[in-house]
């Protein structure tokens, strides 16, 4: 089964040392539509203490639109892109300053990071990002990450992560961090909606995110947030993927992130799916800078999960998108299950012509030969 799905999960006291707290708009509205500045201060007070015990902390907070569409006055009828846009550049700067002046009264120093996809998506992109919120964790100061939504797009999917749930995914795998705790106005994932099933339960545990567990985020919404439990369990399956813990829990529980700390099983904790990956593999996993995929056929997928083998020219059936030598792929089974992600040897054009053929024809084919491997094991993540 990929969860326990009722009862009481008791959790030894566990040295989560680096955190990733993210804070959804419906919890810091309090589902008002503003900013709840006493909910902000008791989370804040909160994070502070840990930060007092030498945690490493960092902040994926919403709530920037919510704040812009306050400070102006305006009903949140109104929608559409660039407006959102206005409303995050008025409510960002009001955000902070919440932030500031909580933190400020615990001696606590914060800083900004406004990320777009677009920002990741290169290696050099990535890895700067990454040591700029090392280097503030090093300093003792509490990042508070934020999309750039003033800049992203929904048109431009590249450059947009889509919601601040996978962004705070993609931070938690970005420093390596041990526990990314999404924190909403939910207390984790259930057997079924709760607010239409009285019978539906908390599951506590899941050790797998599989399609059944899929199946249960339901999606649900409210008016001011822009993610549901799908967006969730998309954030745990890319954090976990990566070695990092995720757990889902009501931000409204009394003193929830200390009682976590402390071990207390509370909300729905979703276990790593593998040890920790390093830092190269952790991008190559992300997916931001994915540019195609490569459908094998069944030996081949058996040799890549099971053997830990390359991917050669023969196991190859179907390229999909157009990518250059040195570009992040898929590797899906036949089914179109993502098996595993690599850097290829190979171009899109490259490998329709060698695809299903033995790697001995390589040069004969195309002129060249980068070698027998499309995806060497080296450069190869199994999911």
């Amino acid at each position: 089964m990929a969860g326990n799905k009722g009862g009481k999960t008791a959790l030894k006291t566990l040295p989560y040392q680096r955190w990733v707290i993210k804070l959804g708009t419906g919890l810091l509205t309090g589902g008002n539509g503003y900013l709840d500045e006493e909910i902000i201060s008791g989370l804040v007070a909160q994070v502070a203490q840990l930060h007092k015990q030498g945690r490493e902390l960092l902040i994926v907070s919403s709530g920037a639109i919510a704040a812009g569409r306050h400070k102006l006055g305006l009903a949140r009828e109104r929608r559409g892109i660039p407006f959102k846009q206005v409303l995050a550049a008025v409510g960002q700067s009001r955000l902070m300053n919440i932030y500031d002046q909580l933190f400020a009264r615990h001696d606590i120093t914060v800083a900004q990071a406004l990320l777009t996809r677009a920002d990741l998506a290169d290696r050099a992109g990535y890895l700067n990002a990454r040591n700029t919120l090392l280097a503030l964790l090093e300093l003792k100061a509490v990042s508070i990450v934020n999309e750039n939504d003033v800049v992203a797009v929904d048109e431009i999917q590249e450059a947009k992560f889509g919601d601040n749930d996978n962004l705070s995914a993609m931070v938690a795998n970005l420093v390596d961090a041990d526990l990314l705790l999404l924190l909403t106005d939910i207390a984790g994932l259930y057997t079924a909606d709760p607010h239409r099933n009285p019978d539906a339960r908390l599951i506590p545990q899941v050790d797998r995110i599989n399609s059944e567990i899929e199946c249960l985020a339901t999606g649900t919404l409210n008016s001011f947030s822009t993610g549901g439990m799908v967006t969730k369990i998309e954030a745990a399956k890319l954090a976990t993927a990566s070695g990092v813990t995720v757990i889902i829990a009501d931000g409204r529980e009394p003193d929830v992130i200390l009682r976590l700390a402390a071990g207390e099983a509370v909300g729905t904790r979703f276990s790593p799916a593998v040890s920790r990956l390093e830092s190269r593999q952790r991008w190559m996993l992300s997916g931001l800078s994915t540019k195609g995929s490569l459908v094998v056929d069944t030996g081949a997928a058996l040799a890549l999960q099971k053997q830990k083998r390359s991917l050669l020219a023969a196991g190859i059936k179907q390229v999909e998108g157009k990518f250059e030598r040195g570009d992040i792929v898929n590797i899906c089974d036949p089914q179109g299950v993502c098996l595993s992600c690599g850097m290829t040897n190979y171009s899109s054009a490259d490998i329709a012509v060698i695809k299903g053929m033995h790697s001995g024809k390589i040069a004969t084919l195309l002129g060249y030969d980068y070698g027998s491997e499309v995806v060497h094991r080296n450069n190869l993540v199994v999911l």
